[in-house]
C-alpha cells in the first residue's frame, strides 16, 4: 500500500506516513547493537572497545548517504508537488549514481588508511588489530551501507516506505544470523562482526537499486537513462548538508568522549560508553526516521505552497515528539540497570559505572527529538543552511564545548550530563531560528515566501 504525499495530515495520517520509516531506522540501528552484543559476550572487552572507538569513523562516511537522500528526497519531493515527476525521477537516479561512486572511492581510502585512522582514533597496541580489522572489513560494505543510508529518504519519496521497512528487516536478519554463525558459532570475533554487518549493508543498499530501475517497481520514483547534472548534485548535498553535518559532528563528538574516557577511566570508560551510545542511537533512530518520513511531506507542501498545512505538520510533530521524549527518558531512567546488564553484566564494576552514567547522559532525550525535527524542518523547506547551521552548533559548538569543559570543571561526571547541557542550548538556539527564518510558519496573516 502506498502514502501519498498530498492532502491533509492529522496525527493518525501522521504517525501512520513516518512508522515505516521509524522501523526502518529502528532495524538499521540494530547492525551495530548486535555486533557490539555477540562481541561483548563472546569476544572480549578489547573486542568491544575497539569496535565503540571504530564505529564513529564508519558511520561517517555512511552519513554522506543520508545527507544525498535527506537533501535529495526533499528537493525530489518538491520537484513532484510543484508538478513535474520526469524531473524528480531525472534528479533521483542520478543522486543514486552519486551515491554509488563516493561509497566505493571512500571505502578504497579508508581501507588502505585503516591502521593511520586507529591510530588518530587513540587505539593502543592491544587494540590495534582488531580495529584494523574492523574497518577493513567493513569497508566491503560501505557501498551498499551509503545507499541504504540515502534510500531511507527516497521510500518516503517515492511512496514506498513499507518497503524500506521490509528491507531493512531482510537486511538485519541476515546481520544478526551472520553474527551468531560467525562471533558465537566459529568465535570469528571483530573479524566475524564486520563481515556480518558488511553483509547486510551489501543487501540493503544494493537491492534497493535493482528495484527502482525494474518494472516491477510500483512507487512514483523510477531510475531511468540519465546524465548527471551537477547543479542538481549540488542542490541536493547542500540541502541535505544538516544532517551529514549533524552525524558528522555526532561522530567528532563521540571520539571526543572516548579520548576523555580513556584518559579518565580508561577501557572502561569507553565501554561504558559505548553502551550509552547503542541505546542513545536506538532511541534518536524513532526521531531520525520521524524526520525521514516528514521530511518529504513537508517539501511537497512546500512546493505546493501550502502554508496552512506546513503550520499544521509544525505544531502536531512539536506535540508528538515531546511527549515520545518524555516516555524515552522515564524507560532509560526505570530500566538503566537491566539494560547495562545485557551488554555488560559480566563485569559488576563496569555495569555499576555505565547505570550511573545513563541516568545522566539519557536526560537528553527530554529535549534532543525537537532539536533534530527543527533541523529536518528547514530541510524540508529547502533551506539547507539554516538547517546546517543548527545541526553543527548543536553538536559541534554545544556539546563538543561541554565534552571538554565540564569534566574540568566538575570531574568524570561532567562527561555524562555534557550532551544534556548541549541539548538545552541547542533548544534556545532553535526557537530562535524559527521565529527568524520561519516567521510565516509561527504566525497568521504572513505572506508565503
Amino acid at each position: 500500500m502506498n502514502i501519498e504525499l498530498t492532502g491533509h495530515y492529522g496525527y493518525r495520517r501522521i504517525t501512520k506516513s513516518v512508522l515505516p520509516s521509524i522501523g526502518m531506522v529502528l532495524i538499521t540501528s540494530i547492525y551495530s547493537i548486535v555486533d557490539g552484543f555477540f562481541v561483548a559476550n563472546f569476544a572480549g572487552k578489547s573486542g568491544f572497545a575497539a569496535i565503540n572507538l571504530t564505529f564513529p569513523v564508519i558511520m561517517m562516511i555512511g552519513s554522506l548517504g543520508l545527507m544525498i537522500g535527506t537533501g535529495g528526497s526533499a528537493l525530489v519531493a518538491k520537484f513532484k508537488g510543484e508538478g513535474y515527476p520526469q524531473k524528480a525521477n531525472r534528479v533521483f537516479t542520478m543522486l543514486v549514481q552519486f551515491g554509488m561512486a563516493l561509497g566505493v572511492a571512500l571505502g578504497i581510502v579508508l581501507a588502505i588508511f585503516a591502521p593511520t585512522v586507529a591510530r588518530w582514533l587513540g587505539a593502543d597496541e592491544p587494540m590495534m588489530d582488531e580495529c584494523v580489522t574492523y574497518i577493513r572489513l567493513s569497508m566491503i560494505g560501505m557501498p551498499g551501507f551509503v545507499l541504504q543510508c540515502a534510500f531511507q529518504s527516497f521510500y518516503m519519496a517515492a511512496e514506498r516506505p513499507q518497503l524500506g521497512t521490509l528491507m531493512s528487516v531482510v537486511a538485519g536478519v541476515v546481520n544478526i544470523v551472520l553474527d551468531a554463525i560467525l562471533v558465537w558459532g566459529l568465535g570469528m570475533g571483530v573479524t566475524g562482526a564486520a563481515i556480518a554487518t558488511a553483509a547486510g549493508c551489501l543487501i540493503g543498499g544494493l537491492f534497493p537499486v535493482y528495484y527502482f530501475a525494474s518494472r516491477s517497481n510500483r512507487g512514483t520514483l523510477h531510475i531511468m537513462p540519465t546524465r548527471i547534472i551537477w547543479p542538481y548534485i549540488w542542490k541536493s548535498c547542500s540541502n541535505g548538508l544538516s544532517e551529514y553535518v549533524g552525524n558528522i559532528a555526532m561522530n567528532i563528538v563521540t571520539i571526543c568522549y572516548n579520548l576523555q574516557l580513556m584518559r579518565f577511566l580508561g577501557e572502561d570508560g569507553v565501554s561504558a560508553y559505548g553502551v550509552l551510545m547503542y541505546l542513545a542511537f536506538t532511541f534518536a533512530a524513532v526521531f531520525i526516521g520521524y524526520n525521514i518520513g516528514i521530511t518529504p511531506i513537508i517539501g511537497y507542501h512546500y512546493g505546493a505552497k501550502n502554508i496552512d498545512e506546513l503550520r499544521s505538520l509544525l505544531r502536531k510533530s512539536l506535540a508528538i515528539i515531546g511527549l515520545t521524549g518524555v516516555i524515552m527518558t522515564l524507560s532509560a531512567e526505570l530500566f538503566a540497570g537491566p539494560l547495562a546488564k545485557v551488554f555488560v553484566g559480566h563485569d559488576e564494576a563496569l555495569t555499576k559505572l555505565t547505570i550511573g552514567a545513563m541516568r545522566y547522559y539519557m536526560l537528553a532525550f527530554l529535549i534532543c527529538g525537537w532539536n533534530m525535527f527543527v533541523s529536518a524542518l528547514f530541510t524540508g523547506l529547502n533551506n539547507g543552511i539554516v538547517s546546517a547551521a543548527a545541526a553543527f552548533t548543536r553538536t559541534l559548538v554545544f556539546e563538543l564545548s561541554c565534552v571538554w569543559l565540564l569534566p574540568a570543571l566538575i570531574g568524570i561526571d561532567g562527561i555524562w550530563i555534557s550532551w544534556p547541557v548541549a541539548e538545552l542550548l541547542s533548544l534556545l538556539l532553535c526557537i530562535f531560528l524559527l521565529w527568524r527564518f520561519a516567521p510565516h510558519l509561527l504566525k497568521q496573516n504572513i505572506q508565503f515566501h
